[in-house]
Order: structure tokens, then C-alpha cells, then sequence
């Protein structure tokens, strides 16, 4: 099947495509890197703040979480104090429970990421959209380093690996009088990252197999909601809700309202976090735009064309900032300036503003904003959950 699949995706490639592949390999145009440098390049390990970091913050939204309701501190091994009325929350035996469940959803949320880059890697090639008129960083298999198929086996490796910390760690719940039970949303949060990990670019592989080859949320200019939804609302949430329904065993079912009360402010905080991972796909898709139409990619920048793009990433920025200030005023008057220290991120934002939605930049001169969009994210989520932190402590 594996020699089958390898020759099946060879013989659909698109003619340029063979082309650049046969220039790469036989003139040698490029020396190869070696095997370590060609997988990383295709896993592309340096985006991976922006579905990390996140989960970090969720981290630190979790102790103030417990902060705020001390029962569930409680819960968690916390003392109670009956005769005051008053919990005394232990952060270190909070921790002693929180801190696997997000190393768990991390490493979830990294393999799911990756997976994504590696069955990208292999369907801008076979689409059409990567050739050697690429503008962007290079890529593995449009550079003939690696097959579609060799691609295609390491995406599913990395999905495989994402499902069983999904079936082993994030679904299962305790909670039932019956035992072990599965979680309803966290069977949806697994399943749809898996689909959504093949489905962003599609192709024939694996969707092809199914009669959905032709679906792709990247291609259908609905890859700036998706980055908003699982690298902001989901990668922050996640961990706040892992702890609410499985520590403190709040059901999403019977206890719905009181859940969604308690997530409120987590889902707050994702907000701002959703909108500069999605600046990380608005400067790719400007930069793209020009090879993205001949390939049928219609993303935001593609349908809408270069000025909106430049606005929206403005939009995007100034809002996420915007929400530090809500935040204060939402905050106890003692540690109202901890929600201010996202704001020391601004000095980064202001030459990627420059460069991207006020600048005459295009093309690969934008390479660098691509990075610069993620770490202005990165650095944002650092001081969200610095903030957090030391709210905890006051």
C-alpha cells in the first residue's frame, strides 16, 4: 500500500511540479541539507509558539481561576476553612494536578500543529502552489528533499501520536458515578484538530480517500477564522476547561451555565491571543497572494486584495491592545496593573505596523514579518502570563 500510495501521488502531480522536483534533485541546483535539517525545515518547529503559548497562558488563567473560586482550590486538595467560610487555596498542590494536564494539551496541540505543517508542506506541492516561483521560506517537498508520500507518513505519524494523547489523556473524565466516561467537548476538540490538520489544505491525501478531497479551509479564505479559533479561543480555554471538568468535575453537560461563567474570563483572554496568531496567516497570505491565484487559492488577501489585508492586520493589533485595557477595568483595584503588562509588547508591534499595514513591503521582503507576527504573539502571551502570575500572588 505504502509503494502504491508513493507512485499513485507522483503520477498526479502537476507538470511544473515534477519539473521543479526533477530540477532540484538531478541538477542540484541547492546542495541537501541533511535529513535532520530537511525534517525540521518540514515541521517547521520555530511556529510552534503560536499554539503553545497559549496553552501557557490557559496555564496561568487557571490559577487565577482557582484564585477567584477557591472550591476549586478545594477540589484540588486546597484547604477549606468551614468556620470562616473562607478557602485558602495552596497554590503548590493546584499545580501539583494543573501543570500535567498542560504539558499534556501542549505536546497535543504541538503534534497537531506539526502534522498540519508536514501536510501542508506536501499539498502546496502537489496543488500547485508551491513551484519554484516561491516566494516564501523553502519547502521540503517543493525542493525535492522529500516525496509527497515520505511527507504524507510523517503528517500521520504526528496525527497518530496527537490522537493517543487525546484518547489517553484529554477525553477520558472520572467524574461518572460509572467510572471513566469520554467528555463530549474534548472528543470534539480532538477529532475536529485532526481533521482540521489535513482539511486546512486539502488535497488527496487523506481526504481524497473519502470524497473530500476538494475541501480546504486554507484554499476557501477560511484560514484566518481557523487560526482564531484553535490557536486563540481552543489552545487558551483548553486548559482552564481540562481542569473546571475534570478536577473539579463541573460536567459541560448538567453544569453548562456555571461553567460557561467560570470560562468567561479565560475566554476573554483568548481574544486578543486569537487575533495576533491570526496576523501570523495575514502576513503569509499578503506575501502569497501573487502565486496563491494561480494555484486557486482564495485566501482574504487573494479575494479582497492587498489593502484589506494590511488593514485587517492593523485591526488585529490595535484590538489585541485594546482588550488590555477592558481587562483593567474587569480586574480588583490591587492588582489592576498586571493586565497592563501586555502592553509592553506594543514597542514590537509598531515597525511590524510599519512594514506590513502602513509599509511598501511585499513579497519576500515580508518573509521576516511572518516571524515578526509570531513573536510579537509570543512575547504578548509571556507578559499576559506574567501578569497572571503575579495577580496570583498579591
Amino acid at each position: 500500500f505504502s509503494n502504491l500510495l508513493h507512485q499513485n501521488h507522483f503520477r498526479s502531480l502537476p507538470t511544473h511540479n515534477k519539473a521543479t522536483t526533477m530540477q532540484a534533485t538531478m541538477k542540484g541546483k541547492e546542495p541537501k541539507p541533511s535529513t535532520f535539517q530537511i525534517w525540521k525545515l518540514a515541521a517547521r518547529p520555530h511556529t510552534l509558539t503560536a499554539s503553545v503559548a497559549p496553552v501557557f497562558v490557559g496555564y496561568a488563567l487557571t490559577l487565577r481561576l482557582i484564585q477567584h473560586h477557591p472550591v476549586l482550590c478545594g477540589a484540588s486538595g486546597g484547604d477549606v476553612d468551614e468556620t470562616n467560610h473562607n478557602h485558602t487555596c495552596n497554590n503548590n498542590d493546584a499545580s501539583a494536578s494543573l501543570l500535567p494536564m498542560t504539558i499534556q494539551f501542549a505536546a497535543f496541540a504541538g503534534l497537531i500543529q506539526i502534522s498540519t505543517n508536514l501536510h501542508n508542506d506536501y499539498a502546496d506541492f502537489v496543488k500547485g502552489a508551491d513551484t519554484d516561483k516561491r516566494v516564501g521560506q523553502a519547502r521540503a517537498t517543493q525542493k525535492g528533499w522529500l516525496t509527497p508520500y515520505e511527507t504524507c507518513r510523517g503528517c500521520v505519524l504526528c496525527l497518530m501520536a496527537s490522537l493517543f494523547i487525546g484518547m489517553q489523556y484529554l477525553i477520558p473524565t472520572n467524574c461518572s458515578d460509572g467510572g471513566s466516561s469520554a467528555d463530549p467537548i474534548m472528543v470534539f476538540i480532538v477529532l475536529s484538530s485532526l481533521f482540521n490538520a489535513v482539511a486546512y489544505t486539502g488535497g488527496p491525501f487523506p481526504l481524497g480517500y473519502i470524497g473530500l478531497g476538494n475541501i480546504s479551509i486554507g484554499y476557501s479564505g477560511l484560514g484566518d477564522l481557523f487560526v482564531f479559533l484553535y490557536f486563540g479561543i481552543v489552545a487558551t480555554v483548553s486548559v482552564p476547561y481540562l481542569y473546571v471538568t475534570k478536577t473539579a468535575c463541573i460536567s459541560p453537560l448538567e453544569d453548562a451555565t456555571k461553567l460557561l461563567q467560570l470560562l468567561q474570563y479565560p475566554f476573554l483572554c483568548s481574544i486578543p491571543i486569537g487575533f495576533l496568531a491570526t496576523n501570523i496567516i495575514v502576513v503569509n497570505n499578503l506575501r502569497d497572494r501573487h502565486t496563491d491565484i494561480h494555484a486557486g487559492k482564495r485566501t482574504m488577501a487573494v479575494r479582497f486584495g492587498a489593502t484589506f489585508a494590511k488593514m485587517e492586520y492593523l485591526l488585529l493589533v490595535v484590538a489585541s491592545y485594546v482588550f488590555c485595557v477592558y481587562f483593567y477595568l474587569l480586574e480588583a483595584e490591587s492588582v489592576r496593573w498586571t493586565t497592563l503588562l501586555p502592553l509592553l509588547s506594543l514597542p514590537m508591534s509598531i515597525p511590524q505596523l510599519k512594514a506590513v499595514a502602513f509599509g511598501g513591503k511585499d513579497g519576500q521582503m515580508l518573509n521576516e514579518h511572518v516571524g515578526g507576527a509570531a513573536k510579537l504573539q509570543l512575547v504578548y502571551c509571556i507578559l499576559m502570563t506574567a501578569g497572571c502570575l503575579i495577580a496570583n500572588t498579591r
